[in-house]
């Protein structure tokens, strides 16, 4: 028997077993909407099981991967229970990277099969000589191209029941989160992982059968991840945006009367600039949850005017954690409350969560309101980094305590307080962005001799990458903004660029980022934007 018992001594079934129990008890109820095209819960199901059989004759099996590079669709969703279903496990790329990152991405899953949406057949073209593990490169409408077409591909294979049976400890989706030396670590997240966060969701969320949620996160960032599992999880229709566009969002929300939505940051900050935001009737919104990166004041007292009807739900979370960790209640949304200063922070750890706030030395725990590293002890912590023990033994105990790499602090009532970065990772509207990744490219110019990367303060994006750099000759600063976008995703590279005589380093060489941040942060509340 490949299933867990719960504490209560009862099977928990898979995700897969999950979609068939809904699609047993309610088999046409509406389990995803795509643009004009509706799919119910037992013809997802049985869509999955072909899926499923058209993988396995293409070879892969328990403990493979398989690659997808699309914006959300209905395909994306089905390949990620359908790889599940045999055993293996889908690896979502990010589609904002540059091509050779995708190529790194596909090689290091090792995916037996690569599945391309048609915007990324470009991409596909530029690397398909450097894929070395890949069987199978298919593209979704892809009839006018030399690759094999995702719809002729699955209509070809039998409909068969899989006979696997998945263990809820198989490794059931692995996204990939980059990392401080600027490669990619691929963060295996279980079935485990996913029922521990979607159990908490539901406590929380207040979701009945008339709840309606909306994905626009893309699905290869964790939180449009869960929320695509959270539609069968919770046996409600999940309408899927094909991309974060502000006012297709509004529009879908009015169309399709959604109840529950993720968002950052930065698009609240986009949809109450948008004119055809405003015309749209969002009222059905019960609960909107924000994070991925810190809201300002205004941004949120806008959104709340913009959504009268709406509760706020901030979260806090990692793609090591599945996702969130703690949550911000909507009682604590009150900017003019007595309890405002809690908007500022990450709010209660999730019932299933312990967290502490320890020395990053010693991993001693330390008093309440002193500042630390936040680590973490939760069912959702991940199974580990793909094919790195090092990387997993440094962040993962024994005892399962996950170390964060962001330092924040408790207050007295138990509220997470953030502060700065272990880590010197930027987040820019919601993405992550490593300094190292970015520095290494720099450094390849011909005419940089060193440099900095740092985050500085953006009313648009929370925060933007600026370059300090060294230079041996004059070049401008467009000149290396160019060199970086040719080599990066763009979301990645400087969006400012300032000329130092040296970049200030501690006696063993380290860069003093601190020392660099502080000019440019002066003034703010805190040094996380």
């Amino acid at each position: 028997m490949n299933r867990r018992l719960s504490a209560k001594g009862h099977i928990v079934p898979g995700l897969t077993e999950v979609l068939r129990e809904r699609a047993s008890t309610h088999p046409d109820r509406i389990a995803y909407i795509a643009g004009d095209t509706e799919i119910s819960f037992g013809d997802f199901d049985r869509r999955v099981d072909r899926v499923a059989s058209a993988l396995k004759a293409a070879g892969v099996g328990h403990g493979d991967r398989v690659a997808i590079l699309d914006k959300n669709s209905l395909e994306y969703a089905e390949q990620l229970f359908a790889a599940a279903r045999i055993g293996a496990a889908q690896v979502p790329v990010n589609y904002r990277l540059a091509p050779d990152e995708v190529a790194y991405i596909v090689n290091d899953a090792k995916a037996k099969v690569f599945i391309v949406g048609p915007e990324f057949v470009p991409v596909l073209d530029a690397i398909a000589d450097k894929l070395e593990h890949t069987d199978l490169t298919v593209v979704i409408n892809g009839g006018d191209t030399k690759y094999q077409d995702y719809a002729a591909w699955i209509d070809s294979a039998e409909v068969t029941r899989p006979e696997y049976e998945p263990a809820t400890s198989d490794v059931f989706v692995q996204l990939y989160s980059s990392g401080t030396t600027g490669r990619p670590k691929g963060v295996m997240l279980t079935h485990d992982n996913f029922l521990a966060a979607l159990t908490v969701t539901n406590d929380v969320w207040e979701i009945d059968e008339s709840s309606v949620l909306m994905i626009a996160m893309p699905m290869y960032h964790v939180a449009g991840n869960v929320l695509t599992v959270s539609s069968v999880y919770n046996g409600l229709a999940g309408v899927i945006a094909r991309e974060p566009d502000p006012t297709l969002i509004a529009k879908g929300i009015e169309k399709h009367k959604v109840t529950h939505i993720f968002l950052v940051p930065v698009l609240l900050q986009f949809m109450q600039l948008i004119p055809e935001v405003a015309e749209a009737d969002m009222s059905s919104l019960k609960l909107l949850l924000y994070g991925a990166s810190p809201i300002s004041e205004d941004v949120l007292r806008g959104a709340m005017r913009m959504l009268p009807h709406t509760e706020f739900m901030q979260v806090y979370g990692l793609t090591e954690v599945t996702g969130a960790i703690t949550m911000l209640p909507p009682e604590d949304h009150d900017p003019d409350g007595p309890n405002a200063h809690r908007l500022r922070s990450a709010g209660l750890p999730n019932a299933n969560t312990k967290i502490k706030i320890v020395d990053p030395a010693t991993q001693e725990e330390v008093p309440v309101g002193q500042v630390g590293e936040i680590v973490c002890q939760t069912p959702q912590n991940m199974k580990g980094y793909w094919n790195m023990p090092e990387a997993t033994e440094s962040a993962l105990s024994e005892d399962n305590w996950f170390r964060t790499g962001d330092v924040g602090y408790l207050d007295e009532d138990g509220y997470l307080y953030m502060h700065d970065r272990v880590k010197d990772m930027i987040i820019s509207g919601g993405e992550n962005i490593y300094p190292a990744e970015v520095e290494n490219v720099l450094m390849s110019h011909p005419a940089v001799t060193d440099c900095a990367v740092i985050g500085v303060p953006s009313e648009k994006w929370g925060e933007t990458p600026k370059a300090l750099v060294v230079l041996s000759e004059d070049v401008s600063e467009k000149e290396i903004i160019d060199f970086c976008r040719e080599r990066l995703a763009h979301f990645k590279c400087p969006t400012s660029v300032e000329r130092r005589d040296e970049i200030p380093r501690n006696p063993t060489g380290k860069i003093l980022k601190r020392e660099l941040r502080e000019p440019y942060w002066e003034g703010q509340e805190r040094s996380v934007h």
